[in-house]
């Protein structure tokens, strides 16, 4: 990159890199490719169809988002030189997505049994507690999110698990079995945002394709698997929507619109007022310097009377309230608490009356209901995600039924105070047999799966300290009762006659 002075002279050239805030979506307009089965390029050119019809979209809710939303004003009272400075300030949208994704906290596995197909290993190996966070704040931005299974060929034994964001992918949805049918994930673009290589994910196959340089050219690598190695995470997934819905929709940009021209207007109206505005009715407009605000501030102000003998009367524009603007602010985050389902709290605004803790939690419970619903569906594809995993790890073509048993761990979505748990965990210990030991009711009292796995690992430890101890002990009383055994088999047993000496 270089940089100019005014003059158009050259001041410096910074490090050439890669990458590109902002994808050209006509770079993905990608013909023949060499290395595809004819019966997948359609397949591809719809995937790319579907990233460059659904990319815009993506970008503007990602502005949103991340507060550099294009300011939209109606051209009426907002001043030009404020209008073309002003920059966004209403965080809304972030809210929206954090308040509600802050919920689906991913612990771990649960698994029926021994480990025997090594999940722990593997979300551990791909930190899936920070990767499933990720995933499910893009599937809330952007209503989607994908993540990619994929083997390395040189360690089969090696499997990574990719999270990617839904405005760099792209997929199509397999009614029939509920699930990817396919998908695209673009893996590099050049520095004016030229798409430079892209997977896609097929059943039995992944493409690796590369356009630097051109032509177009694919490597293909068998998966031998019934189905492409990705899956999605989607917010609200309907029957119509099946990669969902965002938590940015369109009512919720369109009154952070209204918002920002609200404070857009205040802050006109501040700036207006800013600067004392006198009136001097009946004064010369030659009794003033051209530094006005030199003459307002001096020490003594003083005008003399006119020819007549009139004294020039002196007023002073009071400044504006603000309460109406304050007032439409206030409309606009309630529209918006309601629209998100986030306490109007959390908004930053105060209500004249204070919130009460029954009405701030029963606030709350609606979002915790949203999260636990979510965390149902993300968890099912998360499942979905480990048993391809496992499969392409042991080289099978299926997930294998030993998954079934298999089920994701979340933290609890509503803060329960620790004495509540503690009376429901007596409770049912006292009911049902064995509770009291097993991992639903430590769950149940409160324990992370972190907690629960050093806890077993204890006991473990414990149990077998005491069977060390208890060998000790036998093997010291199976020492004592061989030595009592000998020293009373040395004795003669009572009642036996000694033999007699010979003499002389």
């Amino acid at each position: 990159m270089v940089f100019y002075m005014a003059d158009g002279t050259t001041i410096s050239t910074a490090p050439k890199f890669t990458g590109s805030s902002y994808l050209d979506t006509a770079s993905g307009n990608v013909g023949t490719i060499l290395g595809v089965d004819d019966e997948d390029m359609p397949v591809i050119h719809e995937l790319l169809r579907v990233w460059r019809e659904k990319y815009p979209r993506n970008l503007i809710r990602g502005a949103y988002y991340d507060c550099k939303e294009r300011f939209k004003d109606f051209g009426i009272s907002i001043p030009d030189q404020i209008k073309n400075k002003v920059e966004a300030m209403i965080g809304w949208p972030e809210l929206a997505v954090r308040s509600l994704s802050d919920l689906s906290d991913l612990e771990g596995f649960s698994i029926s049994g021994d480990d025997t197909m090594g999940i722990n290993d593997l979300f551990e190996d791909n930190q899936l507690d920070v990767t499933a966070s990720e995933l499910i704040v893009s599937s809330y931005k952007h209503s989607c999110s994908f993540l990619t299974i994929a083997a390395d060929p040189e360690d089969p034994e090696r499997i990574s698990m990719i999270p990617r964001s839904a405005d760099w992918s792209a997929g199509i949805w397999d009614r029939r079995n509920h699930r990817l049918a396919a998908a695209l994930t673009i893996t590099e673009d050049d520095k004016d945002g030229r798409i430079c290589s892209f997977n896609v994910w097929l059943p039995g196959k992944v493409y690796e394709c590369s356009g630097r340089p051109l032509p177009w050219r694919a490597e293909k690598i068998e998966t031998n698997f019934d189905q492409p190695t990705v899956v999605a995470l989607a917010y609200d997934r309907q029957m119509d929507r099946p990669f969902g819905h965002s938590r940015i929709s369109r009512s919720l940009m369109s009154l952070v619109d209204a918002g920002f021209r609200t404070m857009v207007r205040m802050e006109a109206s501040a700036e207006f007022y800013s600067v004392p505005k006198l009136w001097f009715i009946g004064a010369n407009k030659d009794a003033f310097s051209s530094n006005t605000w030199k003459s307002l501030i001096q020490a003594i102000n003083a005008i003399s009377a006119d020819e007549d003998g009139n004294l020039p009367q002196l007023q002073q524009v009071q400044q504006a309230s603000m309460t109406p603007h304050s007032d439409m602010l206030k409309t606009m985050a309630m529209l918006v608490a309601s629209q998100t389902r986030v306490p109007v709290d959390y908004l930053g605004i105060t209500l004249d009356n204070p919130t009460s803790a029954e009405a701030m939690a029963s606030a709350e419970r609606r979002l915790t209901r949203i999260a636990d619903k979510q965390n149902v569906a993300f968890g099912r594809e998360l499942k979905r995600a480990m048993g391809i995993a496992v499969a392409l790890r042991e080289g099978a073509n299926a997930i294998p039924d030993s998954m079934r048993d298999v089920h994701p761990v979340w933290a609890p979505t509503r803060e329960i105070s620790d004495a509540a748990r503690a009376d429901a965990f007596t409770k049912i210990a006292d009911k049902v047999t064995g509770y009291a030991d097993s991992d639903v009711g430590l769950e149940r009292l409160g324990l992370s799966r972190e907690e629960i796995t050093r806890l077993r690992a204890d006991q473990r430890k414990a149990r077998a300290q005491n069977v060390v101890d208890q060998l000790k002990i036998r093997t010291a009383q199976n020492s004592q009762q061989e030595a009592s055994d000998g020293t009373e088999q040395s004795e003669p047993a009572a009642g036996t006659p000694q033999s007699a000496g010979t003499g002389a």
